[in-house]
């Protein structure tokens, strides 16, 4: 217990997680605060690219092994896997129903980026190491969850009342597969890859230097975004949605912890693993619901998502996941 407490001290006083309190703060008590979308966009690309570029160059030093081929299969059963039991959990739990519960879903198969790059930092701090494959983990869970959602909405529906056209359909797949994080971090993760540590050395100090002080920025406005969501669309959330938004990351991290502990794995990365299969998407999965369900209420899944869960993990929730994964590994 006392090493889950030091974890959780060292994450919550962190200046990334404290920027980001300071941005939920200021948009609950209607600050006018604000960062510019531009630039807001231009902060997300830069860490999608710091990221991609840092696993690349980890994963240019070592072969591409069977263990590290069946991390990436788990990552991809669990995209699919976890959107079921969260339609499951919701249909059972909560009022929603079948196209809101499989929308919703489909955002806690998917990742977050964002909180992706906050475990990474805490994991780093923690004195645990990680491989870069987990980037490319993450690329790959962004798809699955979105299939299977589609899955759960359409089925036992004879006709859907508003069918996607084709024009549209090909929208939704250029979305889903070629949307602005998945091409940044893949093409990213691809660069180190090829370029190395030795070909990528020029550009470390823009990349490594300055990556915390970029991520206090951006979680800032993410604070600020999640702020407003609270503040804006709680009001469409019954008290069991809520709780799901909190009980779901728990039990995904638990599946996913428990593979990770079948899987050998080491503590940091499963610690990533676990963070990834736990965080909900607010970025992918969002874009293409409109797309695909835009009967699909946004109050409920973009609000729950992002205005309860990314909260919660990026401030107890990672600490956790850490400690989770120190302990299916025999390091706890």
């Amino acid at each position: 217990m006392g090493a889950v407490l030091d974890v959780a001290i060292s994450t919550l006083l962190s200046p990334i997680i404290l920027f980001f309190a300071l941005g939920m703060v200021a948009a609950i008590l209607r600050s006018q605060m604000s960062v510019p979308e531009a630039i807001a966009k231009g902060l997300a690309i830069y860490l999608m690219m710091a990221i991609g570029l840092k696993g690349g160059v980890e994963m240019s030093k070592n072969p591409l092994t069977t263990d590290v081929i069946l991390v990436l299969v788990a990552g991809i059963i669990l995209s699919f896997v976890i959107p079921a039991i969260s339609f499951v959990l919701l249909r059972i739990t909560t009022k929603l129903d079948r196209i809101d519960a499989a929308a919703t879903a489909a955002h806690y198969g998917s990742i977050s980026i964002v909180t992706f790059v906050a475990a990474t930092e805490a994991v780093r701090l923690s004195g645990l190491d990680s491989g870069g494959h987990l980037v490319a983990v993450a690329a790959l869970m962004e798809t699955p969850a979105i299939i299977t959602a589609l899955f759960l909405a359409s089925r036992g529906e004879a006709q859907r009342a508003k069918p996607v056209a084709g024009s549209e359909r090909g929208e939704l797949v250029r979305e889903v597969f070629l949307n602005a994080s998945i091409v940044v971090l893949v093409g990213a993760l691809a660069i180190g890859w090829i370029a190395g540590e030795e070909g990528t050395a020029s550009v470390q100090p823009f990349f490594v230097d300055l990556f915390q002080g970029v991520l206090c920025l951006f979680l800032l406005d993410m604070g600020l975004s999640a702020g407003r969501g609270l503040r804006q669309g709680w009001r469409q959330l019954s008290i069991p949605t809520v709780g799901f938004g909190l009980y779901m990351p728990l039990i995904s991290a638990g599946i996913a912890a428990a593979i990770a502990s079948v899987l050998n794995m080491p503590a940091g990365d499963a610690a990533l693993l676990i963070t990834l299969s736990a965080s909900a998407s607010y970025i992918a999965v969002p874009a293409a619901m409109r797309l695909a369900l835009p009967e699909a209420k946004p109050s409920i899944y973009l609000t729950l998502s992002l205005g309860v869960t990314f909260p919660f993990n990026v401030t107890i929730g990672i600490p956790i996941y850490i400690y989770l994964a120190l302990l299916v590994t025999g390091q706890g």
